[in-house]
């Protein structure tokens, strides 16, 4: 199936999830994630997730790594110019703001260099058997990841198992290199 198939089924498969049953992924997503290495993680982009498109609750993947990682600095995407993302450093002072596209972030605060990322959690819809995701077809993480170092590892969380592949993909699409489903972690 094509990207523009596969976001409606899977926005439509997921929005159809249940309150609890959603919360019962996210902890399955969340012992997933608790599988992974963290060796030399000290700065994280994630992202807030956006409740009315029912996506896997990053917060708890974001507490987990605080947790883990005392010195942990995480990092808030923000698009300026409606086309270019920036990681925007947060602390327990940041105040954010909801963008017009539903998406939460800082409102203020110090960038942080594409090179000084370590990992990044992206938001998709569901990704395919060779690491590449669906997202919400805007384009702002590839662009952004393009010119990522090697060792910047890529994590995407979905509700879902893969799919075998997404048919439409292109040349400047960035693949994760690990997908966390409530049943298992794979590595691409």
């Amino acid at each position: 199936m094509d990207k523009a198939a596969l976001r409606a089924f899977y926005k439509a498969k997921r929005q159809g999830i249940d309150g609890k049953e959603r919360l019962k992924l996210d902890d399955l997503l969340l012992i997933q994630f608790q599988q992974i290495a963290l060796d030399g993680i000290t700065n994280v982009l994630t992202y807030w997730p956006m409740a009315n498109q029912a996506e896997p609750n990053t917060h708890l993947f974001n507490g987990y790594l605080r947790h883990m990682i005392p010195q942990l600095q995480l990092a808030y995407p923000v698009v300026q110019n409606h086309e270019k993302m920036q990681a925007i450093l947060v602390d327990e002072d940041t105040v954010y703001q909801t963008n017009q596209w539903g998406i939460t972030e800082p409102t203020s605060g110090a960038s942080l260099d594409l090179s000084e990322i370590d990992l990044v959690l992206v938001p998709l819809l569901v990704f395919d058997e060779s690491g590449y995701r669906v997202g919400y077809g805007k384009g702002f993480y590839d662009r952004f990841l393009e010119h990522k170092e090697a060792y910047t590892q890529i994590i995407g969380f979905s509700y879902f198992d893969p799919v075998p592949l997404i048919s439409d993909t292109h040349e400047f699409d960035i693949p994760l290199h690990i997908g966390i489903t409530p049943k298992r972690v794979y590595e691409f």
